[in-house]
């Protein structure tokens, strides 16, 4: 068995360890366009920021320690031009010049690459990308040598958000500039501004709905789509991640919707002796089973794994992914899983979703944070997807909340958990359960919500509805909706004859749970069109279109 592999980090350097245990006899070869194979891509930006101290703990496997230890024959420097298929064989080029080599299978594992885009001056030497271990030596020699001050970050996703991090480490004055309308944009809104908050508060300057029109190398500045110049001494591109799928097209394999290379449940693409693993792919988004990318490391591993074990005959079927993530936005931390709620909404979804904020564990008991949790689930109570964001205890729960996907979990099996709880860890209920108790008390009618951003447009409208603030007078001070009645929760019931029973009421709570005991006073005294806003003004404060007012 003739195994050929074409790329050698991730999913790669997977396939052909786990061929190596599958066939000893095999001849296996990776042919690894880079000068490194199996290193720690993701690793790179905490490299940068100083987190990791030794450069050489990101590569985690030679050339020769692939030989020693598996008998791989790794050919770095060396690109895939071309695939023959009719005569089984690719076509590379090395330092050598041009040479073939056949194959029995062919596992394509190319991943994706930076989209830089071109615009004046995106060519100069102060302008890099983040994506292999060379890019991370560049920026670090350039900032060794000429120690910038400034730095413009273009792109707020996963890698441009990790190295604006390690830029702020690094001492530089940082600068984010995202197209879309608010960073890490697979999250929801409200989360995308959490993560601009935290990285405001760390020092950085963030500029959503923007583009770079200019780099200006000599003046060292970029200019924005609207005309704002902002100091850039180092400029980091980082605009999205394209497919590398120029090799399979020249082939003639099929290319999905969704931009990526097609393979079915076994990772086979349309040629029977070619499988394919990791960015490049098109894959099962297991919410709902659509066809995605879905370009992260732990699937791209997996199915690094899955490609080997069938190409050499196996019958491994890949089931997809939910696109779980954890991202660390500087002294916080964002993760999800499965559907967020725009995304369920632009598949078609009739979808829900509660917020709650929590201390993440026992406020009795020292050190607890703040946590923020919002899980999007279907009208029948099926969980569809859940994120978080806060200091502490984020990834446990959506980990804990990724399998419940996977076992297709309802509300109604979330609230029963039995999950561990002391008091340093968390509470006797969950965050996540208080969630859930919350969304099941909607669905029954027992105690109704409202979104925060349809709460916004309703009282930005003007309507008949009547705002009721029942947060205490000192949290009101501090910041109210401007033409909100203020009614503490603890007077509530003596002060039910202010109140018109007839016009429908929503409460604002300060995240959520003095509403909902607003709304059960309210309706057990016959009070018929009453919700109140999950995750209260906390989560109000999140979206587009909230003012408020200091004064009473």
């Amino acid at each position: 068995m003739k195994l050929v592999i074409i790329g050698g980090v991730a999913a790669g350097a997977t396939a052909a360890a786990r061929a190596r245990r599958l066939d000893e006899n095999a001849e296996i070869t990776i042919l690894e366009k880079g000068p490194y194979v199996s290193f720690a891509n993701c690793g790179l930006p905490y490299r940068l920021s100083g987190d990791i101290d030794k450069r050489s703990a990101l590569i985690l496997q030679t050339a020769e320690g692939f030989f020693s230890r598996y008998r791989v024959k790794v050919m770095l420097n060396t690109e895939a031009i071309g695939i023959d298929r009719a005569g089984k064989k690719v076509i590379a080029r090395g330092k050598g010049g041009e040479l073939e080599i056949p194959y029995d299978k062919l596992i394509l594992a190319q991943g994706g690459t930076p989209f830089v885009p071109q615009v004046e001056g995106s060519d100069a030497p102060n302008v890099f990308r983040l994506w292999t271990i060379p890019d991370m030596d560049k920026i670090n020699t350039y900032i060794n040598e000429t120690k910038p001050a400034s730095a413009v970050v273009v792109g707020g996703g996963f890698i441009g958000l990790e190295t604006a991090e390690a830029f702020i480490k690094r001492g530089l004055s940082t600068s984010i500039v995202e197209l879309t309308n608010q960073l890490m944009p697979p999250a929801d809104p409200e989360f995308g501004k959490q993560i601009q908050l935290a990285f405001e508060e760390a020092g950085a300057s963030v500029y959503t709905e923007k583009s770079i029109q200019k780099i200006n190398y000599e003046e060292k500045y970029v200019e924005l789509n609207d005309g704002t110049r902002v100091k850039a001494d180092i400029v980091l591109m980082s605009a999205g991640v394209r497919p590398n799928l120029e090799l399979a097209k020249k082939a003639g394999l099929a290319i999905g919707q969704a931009g990526g290379l097609v393979v079915d449940e076994f990772l086979k693409t349309d040629d029977d002796n070619i499988y394919a693993a990791g960015d490049m792919i098109e894959v099962v988004r297991r919410v709902d089973g659509a066809k995605v990318r879905i370009p992260l490391a732990g699937p791209a591993n997996r199915q690094g794994r899955i490609a080997a074990t069938n190409a050499l005959g196996g019958s491994m079927r890949y089931r997809g992914a939910f696109g779980t993530s954890v991202f660390k936005a500087v002294e916080y931390t964002f993760a999800q899983t499965g559907l967020s709620e725009k995304a369920a909404k632009a598949a078609g979804l009739d979808v829900k979703a509660v917020h709650i904020h929590k201390a993440h564990h026992a406020t009795y008991y020292p050190g607890y944070e703040d946590l923020s949790i919002k899980l999007v689930y279907s009208i029948d109570g099926r969980l569809l997807g859940a994120q978080a964001f806060g200091k502490e205890g984020v990834e446990k729960r959506i980990d804990v909340l990724a399998t419940a996907l996977a076992g297709r979990m309802t509300l109604e099996d979330l609230a029963e958990l039995d999950l561990s709880y002391a008091p340093p860890y968390s509470s006797a209920n969950d965050p996540f359960q208080m969630a859930t108790f919350a969304a099941q008390n909607d669905l029954s009618g027992f105690s109704p919500f409202i979104s925060p951003a349809e709460a916004l447009k309703l009282f930005n409208d003007k309507g008949s509805t009547v705002f009721i603030d029942v947060r205490t007078y000192g949290d009101y001070l501090k910041g109210h909706l401007e033409g909100s009645v203020h009614l503490p929760i603890d007077e509530l019931r003596d002060r039910l004859d202010e109140l018109d029973a007839q016009k429908p009421i929503i409460l604002i709570s300060k995240a959520g749970f003095e509403g909902h005991l607003g709304v059960r006073i309210l309706k057990q005294h016959g009070f018929k069109d009453v919700r109140y806003v999950t995750g209260g003004i906390i989560s109000m404060r999140l979206f587009p279109g909230y003012q408020e007012t200091t004064e009473e």
